[in-house]
Parts: structure tokens; C-alpha cells; sequence
């Protein structure tokens, strides 16, 4: 490549060693079609990497989050539907631990290979937005976004959809564009892969529709084949879920009504206002540091702005953007509120990832190729910091509060002395667990034996059930039952025990985990252990 062939700020660096000469590599490979591509899928790689050691560091005094060992559980069964949500999550569980094992450390790598995956997706969207120079400082924003790092920790249906969300960003922004049939059936198979992972992505593919029918254009798009057959494409690809659905009388929407229903409007509003004030800080750091890198020098702060519009923005994918964000910032606050929804922060984990693009895209910034360099060494040394004060951290959040988080309440030791009863007295491995969610499916992680879990209704009126295991398989296969005396419900728990298993042996067991001195809580569990029917 002859020296006036490369961006400018690659030619005037190219004679310099150190670290202008590598910002200028970057730029050059960052924003090359023949490379893009490849930088991107690098630099995914590496924020996966790092942040899985630093998330398995932070969390070495704790037990994995319930919610991940409930997917674990899911995926050793490839069903249609596990009760409180659709499969997907638990299919890529499954799949992704008859590669990995079952250890702490697989399960944040799986986190990370999902919100890696998702910053590769973003790019791509962003590319029918922006030129590449654009596209990859999004990509840096969101990859600083906690949501794609510390907030990354826990895999569940809420983390996976940071890849299916922006696949359907993505598919519709082709589809807007190219108006086609094969647009439209990928768009069909992007939303079908959304809502098998959770039915909150009803709120982004109802944005999309709703960008759709205010987009300028859109009487182009709507009279081209591409949204119809997108609509075709995700029903039929969604009959077999569909199917499940009807057979288990929607006990998925049976468990959403019963959880999230408030009758306390007052409650209601609380919970909007947290989520809504959660979710801005939560993106107050990308865009504040990105703002800094653009601010500085000051002297040339005022540079960044320019008038009319920039040929790095297509315009009308921008619109899209705009509106697609702005609809599910506003739209499930307003919902929670008209319906009284128990509104959790979490929900908002897969919404917004699209607003560094909106930002990026405000036609009149102007962006300096000297900014992808800068913030993506910001992101480096901020995840390099992390990673060495990561013990640290551990050490010091459980010793300034053990109590403060359920992972400190030593499960996974639990279950390996539970293993070792119930092969002392069986000689078999461990085959069915009993007890509420928070309890029975870490113990379906940390035993040996992976026993099937079974929920312990809480009230009679609750439905809901994963389908790895019935009462019959209970009766038949033997289990051992928990109940945690610290739980508000133990007056439940027990009285399911006596009533499902009157003649279990019952035990008191103690855990306690210790971490570098400190000491976590001391729990007394209630154990049945049933024996198999003879």
C-alpha cells in the first residue's frame, strides 16, 4: 500500500514507533474493508477473555447466580419450553457445557461469549448506519457499556438477548434497505430467534414495527414483500413453541401474571422510576467517557460539530435507529405504569444497546480517526485495572457484606455433601432435587451427578414447571428435598415435604464458605432425603 493510499492520520505517523504508530495501525485495519471485520472480531475476542477472568475473580467468594444454574438445568433436556420462559437460553446452555465444564468459570465465559457475540452484531447493524471509522467507536461505547461487562455476569434469557436483539436490529435494517423476500425471511428468522429466547422482545419487535409506520419511507417498505413475509416466516418458524404453548395451557403468561401483577399503583411508579434511573446511569458511563475523548483537547472540543450532513450517515437508517430507540425507552415505562407491572431493572439489559449507534450517528459530529484509538485504550486500561484489582474487590465486598448476596450461602458445599448421602446410603447417583428455585438448581450445577430439579410450589396456586421431573419421577426415582431456614417460605417448604414425602429421612446440615478469612453466613438447611420406591 503506497503511503497516499492511507487514512491521513496512518500517513503521518507511519515513520513513528511506539504508540502512534500502533493508533495508526488501528485506524487503518479498523476502518479497511478487507480487515474491519477481522479487528472487530478480534477485539470481541480479547473483552471476552478479559472480562471472563475478571468476572470469575470478582465472584470467587460467591455460587454462581440461581438464574444461571436454573439454564444449566434447562439445557440438560432439550425441550420446547421450560415453564417460565421459552427454550433458547437453555439450549445454548446445554450446548455450550457439552463443550465447557460445569465450573464458575464456564458459565461467566458463556456470559462473555454472549455479549461478545452481540458487539460483533452491533457492528454489523451499525455498518447500515455509519461509515467504519463510526461503526467501530460504537462498537468500543458498547463494549464500555457495564451492561457488556460487569453487568454481564449472569447468564440467563435476559443476557441472551444482547445477541438476538441486535440480530433482529440488524435483519430489519437489511430488510428496510434491500426490501426483498430473502430480507424479509431472515427478518422472520431473527424475530422467531428473539422471542424463543423471552416474550419481553415483544417490546423491541414492536418498536420496530412502530419505526416502520412513522419512517418517512415507509410506504416503500410496506409495499414491498419483505415485512410480510417476515411476519410469515416468524409465525411458522414459531408453530412448534406455539404448539407447546397451547398444550401446557400458557404457563409461561400464567407465571408472568402471577409474579409481575401489582395491585399497588404507588408501588408501581416506585418501580418505574428505579428502572428508569437505573438504566440511565447504567449508560452514563459510556457516553460520559466518550464524551471526554471527544472533548479533548478543549481547544479543539468545538471542532467535533459541523453543519449539514456528513456522508458517513445514511440518514434514513439513522430515522430508524432514532425511533426504534427512543419507543423502547419510552414505551415499558409507560406500560409498567398503565398496568401496574412489577418493573424490574433488569428488564432493561437488552434495550438500549442501540444508543451509542443513535448518538454516533447525529449527522453533524464530527469524528476524528484520532478517537478510535483513544477510547479503545480507555477500554483497555479500564479492563485492565479491573482485572488486577478483581480480588481485591472479592475480598473486600465480602468482607464489608456477607450477608449482602445468596451466593455467599455455600450451595455448591451443600451439594457435595448431600452427593455423598445419598451415595452412602443408595449406592446411585443422586437422581431428583426438591425444593424452591433459588435451591434446587444449584444443586443441579454443583452436584456430581446433576440431579434433575423439581420447583416446590409455594402457593396452590402456582402452575409453572421447568418439565425436568414430575411428582411421579419424585415417587418412583427418589429425591432429596431442601428447605433454607432463612427463607420467609420455610413454612411452605416444610409442609410440602410432609405432605409429598411423610416418611423421608430429615436431617439439619450446616454450610458455612470461608474466603481468604472472611466468613460468609452460617445456613441450616432442612433435608429430606426420600428413598426410591422398592
Amino acid at each position: 500500500m503506497s503511503s497516499t493510499s492511507l487514512p491521513p492520520l496512518t500517513a503521518r505517523l507511519r515513520g513513528r514507533f511506539g504508540p502512534q504508530r500502533l493508533a495508526a495501525w488501528l485506524v487503518a485495519r479498523a476502518t479497511a474493508p478487507a480487515t474491519s471485520v477481522w479487528v472487530v472480531i478480534g477485539f470481541a475476542a480479547v473483552h471476552a477473555v478479559l472480562w471472563t477472568a475478571i468476572l470469575t475473580n470478582l465472584k470467587a467468594a460467591q455460587d454462581i447466580h440461581m438464574d444461571v444454574a436454573e439454564a444449566y438445568a434447562w439445557g440438560s433436556r432439550f425441550l420446547l419450553g421450560y415453564g417460565k420462559h421459552p427454550p433458547l437460553s437453555g439450549w445454548i446452555a446445554g450446548l455450550w457445557f457439552t463443550v465447557f465444564p460445569v465450573k464458575d468459570w464456564a458459565t461467566y465465559a458463556l456470559a462473555m461469549a454472549m455479549a461478545s457475540s452481540g458487539l460483533v452484531v452491533v457492528w454489523f447493524a451499525s455498518l447500515k448506519v455509519v461509515d467504519r471509522r463510526r461503526a467501530f467507536f460504537v462498537l468500543v461505547m458498547v463494549a464500555l457499556y457495564p451492561i457488556f461487562n460487569f453487568k454481564g455476569f449472569k447468564y440467563n434469557a435476559d443476557l441472551v438477548q444482547l445477541l438476538t436483539l441486535p440480530l433482529v436490529v440488524l435483519a430489519y435494517l437489511h430488510a428496510f434497505e434491500k426490501r426483498s423476500v430473502a430480507s424479509g425471511v431472515w427478518l422472520g428468522l431473527a424475530g422467531a430467534a428473539a422471542m424463543m429466547t423471552k416474550y419481553w422482545v415483544l417490546t423491541m419487535i414492536g418498536a420496530i414495527g412502530l419505526a416502520a409506520l412513522l419512517h418517512p419511507d415507509r410506504l416503500r417498505f410496506l409495499a414491498s414483500p419483505a415485512p410480510w413475509v417476515a411476519i410469515a416466516t416468524m409465525l411458522v418458524a414459531m408453530i412448534p413453541h406455539l404448539v407447546w404453548l397451547w398444550q401446557v395451557d400458557f404457563v409461561p403468561l400464567t407465571y408472568a401474571g402471577d409474579v409481575y401483577s401489582l395491585s399497588d399503583r404507588g408501588r408501581a411508579a416506585g418501580l418505574v422510576l428505579g428502572y428508569v434511573g437505573h438504566n440511565a446511569a447504567l449508560l452514563a458511563l459510556p457516553i460520559a467517557l466518550a464524551a471526554a475523548v471527544l472533548a479533548w483537547p478543549p481547544r479543539f472540543a468545538f471542532h467535533n460539530w459541523r453543519r449539514g450532513p456528513h456522508p458517513g450517515v445514511n440518514v434514513s437508517q439513522a430515522i430508524n435507529v432514532w425511533l426504534v430507540q427512543a419507543i423502547v425507552a419510552i414505551g415499558p415505562p409507560l406500560g409498567g405504569l398503565a398496568f401496574t407491572i412489577y418493573m424490574k431493572t433488569d428488564w432493561g439489559i437488552s434495550l438500549f444497546f442501540l444508543v451509542p449507534l443513535a448518538l454516533v450517528a447525529i449527522p453533524a459530529l464530527r469524528l476524528r480517526a484520532v478517537m478510535l484509538p483513544r477510547l479503545t485504550a480507555v477500554w483497555l486500561v479500564l479492563s485492565l485495572l479491573t482485572l488486577f484489582a478483581s480480588p481485591w474487590i472479592a475480598q473486600r465486598e465480602m468482607a464489608a457484606n456477607p450477608n449482602g448476596a445468596t451466593g455467599y450461602g455455600a450451595r455448591s458445599e451443600l451439594a457435595r455433601e448431600l452427593t455423598k448421602a445419598w451415595h452412602a446410603r443408595f449406592g446411585s447417583p443422586w437422581p431428583l432435587v426438591a425444593g424452591f428455585s433459588e435451591m434446587n438448581t444449584p444443586m443441579t450445577f454443583y452436584s456430581p451427578d446433576h440431579p434433575r430439579p423439581f420447583t416446590v410450589p409455594y402457593t396452590a396456586e402456582e402452575t409453572w414447571s421447568s418439565g425436568l421431573s414430575t411428582l411421579d419421577d419424585l415417587k418412583r426415582e427418589g429425591f432429596i428435598g431442601i428447605c433454607d431456614t432463612t427463607d420467609n417460605r420455610i413454612a411452605a417448604c416444610d409442609a410440602w415435604m410432609a405432605k409429598e414425602a411423610p416418611k423421608a429421612e430429615s436431617l439439619v446440615m450446616t454450610t458455612q464458605r470461608f474466603f481468604h478469612g472472611q466468613a460468609g453466613p452460617a445456613i441450616v438447611w432442612k433435608v429430606y432425603i426420600q428413598a426410591p420406591a422398592r
